[in-house]
């Protein structure tokens, strides 16, 4: 079974979210949320506009608003759990952080030339179709802006990812957790390459963070960098 109208991600970050309520004072790339470079990847983001793409609780955003001195960093999220949990986390922080529920590629089309950066933690990158959303995220984009994305460098089983751009069906709950699957991207670089090329960014850059840790559920990471032109 796979679903289109549940709520896959009712479940994602609840248990945390009822113990630790903090702003994280730190922000990391790697899958497991623990070593490699932080939000200096970024560059400078005194007085920007920053788009966290797929932010879920918002907590890489709070730490942004938080610890640098962006303008506004706006965290987008499609999954209604994940944005009531933002607002109750970070609703304070307003209105430097602004918690938007959408579907990425129809917010970033209404806003062209908004952003000075965007960002995805393995969010809405990895979870929407690349040939939608690459497009959109440059015409958001500011001339120089700049895209930088976390994502899987293989599959979580350890399977090489797909030497083209197709997604597959990974495992997932409902609200009520019945068993069902959602789309990832799991890409090899050089088709990350040629999707980001198509879409007209320049200057990319892709560097592998090793993973942290062994055994199941372990992987590497892509971190990925690309400019619209100028």
């Amino acid at each position: 079974m796979t679903t289109s109208t549940a709520d896959l991600w009712h479940h994602y970050g609840r248990a945390r979210a009822t113990s630790d309520r903090a702003v994280p004072g730190t922000f990391h790339w790697n899958w497991g949320q623990n070593a490699g470079p932080g939000p200096e990847v970024l560059g400078d983001l005194t007085g920007r506009c920053v788009g966290d793409l797929g932010a879920g609780p918002a907590r890489h955003a709070a730490h942004l608003v938080v610890h640098h001195q962006p303008a506004r960093v706006i965290a987008i999220d499609a999954s209604p759990a994940q944005h009531a949990m933002a607002t109750d986390l970070y609703a304070h922080l307003a209105p430097r952080l602004r918690i938007v529920q959408s579907d990425a590629v129809p917010h970033l089309q209404a806003m062209t030339g908004t952003y000075d950066v965007l960002y995805s933690v393995f969010g809405a990158l990895d979870f929407t179709d690349p040939h939608e959303l690459l497009p959109a995220a440059a015409a958001s984009l500011k001339p120089g802006g700049r895209l930088v994305f976390a994502t899987l460098a293989h599959y979580l089983s350890g399977i090489p990812a797909e030497p083209d751009a197709v997604a597959a069906g990974i495992p997932a709950k409902t609200p009520d957790g019945e068993a069902t699957t959602m789309r990832r991207w799991v890409l090899q670089e050089h088709v990350w390459t040629k999707l980001l090329d198509e879409a007209g960014f320049t200057n990319i850059t892709i560097d592998v963070l090793p993973a942290t840790t062994s055994g199941p559920h372990a992987a590497n990471t892509l971190l990925v960098s690309a400019y619209h032109p100028s």
